[in-house]
């Protein structure tokens, strides 16, 4: 794979038209989100319209060793990553006295946890080879 970006959030919404911009670019990706059945749909799109090549990694980004997995599995899979794309975010829905702790806890796991660990983990790769570029989309 080559020119590849990490999109997390990448199934639907601005992290699915990321996807579509780098793959237009000709532009390989790595694609992450929860849903399974979007990501293969978004890769088959993109393959097919763009001819690039699409790695789906569905992965629950809530879960505290999400990043990790995912870093993990890249080197695993000798996938080099060049820009990483922190889209992937939880809006808080209602009054935050109504909302569970579960639900307040998932939405700080995604939009703190998960983007600060993937952008320390990635950066250490990217700052070591003297290239690399981050994005992070907070515009919910």
């Amino acid at each position: 794979m080559k020119n590849v970006a990490l999109i997390t959030g990448a199934s639907s919404g601005l992290g699915k038209s990321f996807a579509e911009i780098h793959a237009k670019r000709g532009g390989d990706l790595v694609i992450v989100a929860r849903s399974t059945d979007k990501l293969n749909e978004l890769k088959k799109l993109l393959e097919e319209n763009f001819k690039v090549n699409v790695y789906v990694l569905p992965k629950d980004l809530s879960k505290i060793d999400a990043a990790e997995e995912i870093y993990d599995e890249l080197n695993r899979e000798k996938i080099p990553v060049d820009y990483l794309i922190n889209n992937a975010g939880l809006g808080g829905q209602g009054y935050f006295h109504e909302r569970t702790m579960d639900q307040d806890l998932n939405l700080i796991m995604v939009d703190i946890i998960a983007l600060t660990k993937l952008t320390k983990i990635f950066l250490r790769d990217f700052v070591k080879r003297g290239s690399g570029k981050i994005l992070c989309n907070r515009a919910k």
